[in-house]
């Protein structure tokens, strides 16, 4: 009975051991991030690391149990230890599909959010270049700046894309892939300011500041609901807490399971299904980039708009 506990505690001190280095590593990468392209791209595929590891403790869990069984005494392996095991894994399950499900159907609707806000945001932009140009020659320089400004977010937001050709913008590779760029910011403030100086001589044209105005201001608060969107939700210690859930569940079915093909590749169905939906939620959680990353294609027609009037 010692040499089985002696055994699952250096199981279990390994497994800790790779949760939290997987820890550290995370919030390294996220500390250094910022203004570093490769690092960028890698980070944005955090959902292979954690799947990854995810997979490996599930399998080193349910082999611990599997081995931990035969080594447990024979009155340990009872018919009335193995039914009150199987009770407990059913309370273990339900409460961890449970949270996996919820965080599943969060994740999908925050990244269904985040796709409808960027081509809300897409719309602004056609909509402010239209503004601009029923100004009238005035405002030309401030929509040649808009131009510059949507070109500059989509070489910035999807770097692995082609560049926008047909015009000319500021150098995007050293911006970040998430969160708010000073230089873009302030091409949108001159773009403001443009408008703000004018002094319409009639009435229609005293509208169209007005209605560029508004439209401006609208922009500018799509600009920071898009920004705050591309920044995930989930968190490195939640994430290993809900990976420790996992092993649990895991080395009981280890102890439950008979040792012969098929239940080890039940078990092994069991662990990738798992590991799947972690991959999915990981995915989700940063809407930009990954398998599941919004597309350009609304940035890309709202710019194609523009520079056809």
């Amino acid at each position: 009975m010692q040499q089985a506990a002696g055994y699952y505690n250096s199981v279990t001190r390994r497994s800790g051991k790779i949760t939290k280095l997987l820890c550290s590593r995370s919030a390294e990468i996220h500390v250094i991030i910022y203004g570093q392209t490769q690092l960028e791209q890698y980070f944005m595929q955090r959902e292979a690391v954690w799947t990854l590891a995810l997979f490996i403790l599930l399998m080193i869990s349910a082999t611990a149990g599997s081995v931990l069984r035969d080594r447990l005494p024979a009155p340990h392996r009872g018919n009335e230890t193995i039914d009150f095991l199987r009770v407990v894994t059913a309370l273990l399950v339900t409460f961890a599909a449970l949270v996996m499900s919820l965080l599943l159907a969060s994740e999908l609707n925050a990244y269904t959010t985040a796709s409808h806000d960027r081509n809300h945001y897409a719309a602004g932009l056609a909509e402010m270049d239209l503004c601009l140009r029923n100004y009238g020659s005035a405002l030309d320089n401030e929509r040649q700046l808009l131009h510059s400004y949507t070109a500059a977010v989509i070489a910035s937001t999807w770097p692995e894309e082609p560049q926008p050709p047909g015009v000319a913008y500021p150098d995007m590779s050293k911006l970040p892939l998430v969160g708010e760029a000073p230089a873009l910011g302030a091409i949108l403030n001159t773009i403001g300011l443009g408008i703000a100086h004018q002094q319409p001589a009639d009435p229609f044209h005293q509208a169209l500041v007005t209605r560029c105005h508004q439209v401006f201001t609208n922009l500018m608060m799509g600009r920071w609901t898009v920004i705050e969107d591309a920044h995930g939700s989930l968190s490195a210690p939640f994430l290993g807490v809900l990976i420790f859930w996992l092993m649990l569940v895991f080395l009981s079915f280890g102890l439950q399971a008979p040792k012969n093909l098929l239940a080890g590749s039940i078990v092994a169905v069991a662990i990738v299904s798992v590991a799947s939906v972690m991959f999915v939620i990981l995915d989700l959680d940063l809407p930009y980039g990954g398998l599941f990353g919004i597309s350009s294609t609304s940035m890309r027609n709202a710019l194609a708009d523009m520079l056809a009037q």
